[in-house]
């Protein structure tokens, strides 16, 4: 399994008002996807992008980041045997991935994620 790219989740209370902040003044002006709930922010120049998130649509907890492997099911394997508590199961979802959460020793929940 390789990682291919980790992506902040901010936490706001407000996609819309968080729009404003992150597209205009640092400017990530173009929005990748928005779901209601989570939208994805990226600079057109540089490419580095960050995610806002209200809640998950579909999992128990938010995660702190998204990291973006090549095999998301060997990810989700390795958790299991490292004995890595899986917070939200692998999962493909709806809106076109295939993922899963795990929480990390310091207690960090990550969203690993593969485009289906």
């Amino acid at each position: 399994m390789r990682t291919t790219q980790i992506i902040a989740d901010l936490q706001v209370p407000d996609l819309d008002e968080a729009r404003g902040f992150y597209s205009d003044y640092l400017g990530l002006s173009l929005e990748e996807f928005n779901l209601g709930w989570v939208a994805r922010h990226t600079s057109p120049e540089t490419g580095a992008s960050l995610q806002v998130m209200t809640v998950d649509a579909s999992a128990p907890e938010r995660p702190v980041i998204s990291v973006k492997v090549d095999d998301v099911e060997e990810a989700y394997a390795l958790a299991q045997e490292r004995g890595y508590e899986i917070v939200h199961p692998l999962t493909t979802e709806e809106w076109g991935v295939v993922r899963f959460f795990v929480r990390a020793p310091d207690g960090n929940v990550l969203n690993v994620v593969q485009d289906h």
